[in-house]
């Protein structure tokens, strides 16, 4: 089931714990326009796709005024690692407890060949200077989501 959240309103709070020990919120954001990112686990092969298509196009999202987040169940020591051999420029925030993947509504219910489980249903939320989402992404472009995240900016702006 994909998220609740609709664009236009204010994103929900976050504090998480990244790859570094370091604890991060929605705050930290506040006056910059974020690329919040949910992905279902560290170094598979759909999500190392999708970050690394983040990695080799970080600059682009930079100068456009992004900051990047990924948000996942995986633990710091496991985003540490993910963000190590792939050379990850941007914070990888663990959510063990999906309270974060909740309060966005990408955790629920999955199903692969047949067989239903819980996970994250891979969503990217576009979150504007002043705390509003204003894009979000259902089913990423993994191996061209930057440019997708780029091109709906413009899109919003003109």
């Amino acid at each position: 089931m994909p998220t609740q959240l609709t664009e236009g309103v204010p994103a929900p709070d976050f504090k998480g714990v990244d790859q570094d020990g370091k604890e991060i919120s929605l705050e930290d954001f506040k006056g910059k326009k974020l690329v919040l990112y949910f992905y279902p686990e560290d170094d598979t092969p759909t999500c190392t796709i999708q970050a690394c298509n983040l990695r080799d196009n970080y600059g682009l999202l930079k100068k456009k005024g992004f900051e990047v987040v990924g948000i996942s169940p995986d633990d710091a020591k496991k985003h540490k690692k993910f963000e190590k051999k792939f050379k990850l420029p941007f914070t990888l925030i663990a959510d063990t407890s999906h309270e974060i993947l909740e309060r966005y509504g990408v955790w629920g219910e999955k199903q692969l060949f047949g067989h239903h489980y819980m996970g994250v249903h891979r969503t990217t939320f576009i979150i504007d200077e002043n705390g509003i989402i204003r894009n979000i992404f259902l089913r990423p472009k993994n191996k061209a989501h930057a440019e997708e995240i780029v091109d709906a900016w413009k899109k919003l702006t003109s």
